[in-house]
């Protein structure tokens, strides 16, 4: 009997369209399902609704930064385990540390190493 498994799911919270579109068709490629969201309170309520097994939050964004979103959603049960990784510009010394702080799991800076992402979110789900 074979029976049919889901994809994990991804959910990436950027403000940015071109670098949703980018990541979405990188991780869709391998087979994740992308959920999207374009700032915080998007991404937060879809993370609540959807359970997805990881979460990647740009960090410079309107309204709610990506700390804030980082630290509210390690505080859903939703999500507890889910690893949260910053996708960011952010490269100023300190700011994988703030991240850390945050709650995120791991740092990613872009531009983004389109080879590297699909190994590193293997990695994170141990894939």
């Amino acid at each position: 009997m074979n029976e049919q498994v889901d994809p994990p799911a991804v959910l990436y919270i950027e403000d940015d369209l071109a670098n949703r579109t980018l990541v979405k068709r990188i991780l869709e490629a391998e087979g994740y399902r992308v959920l999207e969201a374009d700032n915080g309170i998007e991404g937060l309520e879809l993370a609540r609704r959807e359970r997805p097994a990881l979460i990647f939050v740009d960090i410079s964004m309107p309204d709610m930064d990506g700390y804030q979103v980082a630290t509210q959603l390690r505080q859903m049960d939703e999500v507890r385990g889910a690893p949260i990784v910053a996708l960011t510009a952010n490269v100023m010394k300190g700011d994988r540390e703030k991240s850390l702080a945050a709650g995120c799991t791991d740092y990613i800076q872009k531009p983004l190493d389109v080879d590297l992402l699909p190994v590193k979110v293997a990695d994170l789900l141990g894939l």
